[in-house]
């Protein structure tokens, strides 16, 4: 038991040294390898076995380097190395349904084995201050209904549920919620 919280401890403060920056091309595969990675470890039992084992690392790779100058596309960098992503955009083009909403966060990831040390926190906080920075006053985010851990890391931050749709993933179809945050 001693033994686990001392590495608890020392992550923790390893963590300080987290560098929030605007993507890079070079950051690309590091990037699609820890959503490729992210899916398989929040997903599992909750997306069809199927998807997640034919998710084409050449073809994302592909696609990030058609789009990661789009939107706000940041990176969290910790020694050197890509930990964690996120994307967002400050409009409201993905969730058009609800009008008083000005800005959405759409992707966070961390790397799974680097999951509960404060990377996530921080590339959300980032994005919060980017929004405000730019007078943005309502937040949306969508995640899979069934992913509790991102449902309690969504409300620890200060989201309210405000709606429920569905989502086709490969042939099925799957429930997503919406997060709502007063920015």
């Amino acid at each position: 038991m001693a033994v686990k919280k001392i590495n608890r401890i020392s992550k923790r403060w390893v963590m300080k040294d987290i560098i929030i920056r605007n993507i890079e091309e070079k950051d690309i595969p590091s990037v699609v390898d820890i959503q490729i990675d992210g899916w398989k470890s929040a997903y599992n039992g909750i997306v069809d076995d199927n998807v997640l084992n034919s998710m084409n690392r050449n073809e994302r790779i592909e696609k990030r380097k058609n789009d990661y100058k789009e939107n706000g596309f940041i990176v969290a960098e910790l020694n050197n190395q890509v930990v964690g992503f996120c994307r967002y955009i400050d409009s409201n083009t993905f969730t058009q349904d609800i009008s008083n909403i000005d800005c959405e966060l759409l992707a966070l990831y961390v790397k799974p084995d680097l999951k509960y040390n404060g990377i996530g926190t921080k590339l959300f906080q980032f994005v919060i201050h980017e929004f405000k920075s730019k007078n943005k006053t309502k937040m949306i985010l969508w995640y899979l209904k069934d992913n509790e851990p991102s449902k309690k890391f969504y409300s620890k931050m200060g989201g309210e549920i405000i709606k429920q749709r569905t989502i086709k993933i490969d042939k099925k179809e799957y429930l997503k919620v919406g997060f709502e945050y007063n920015i």
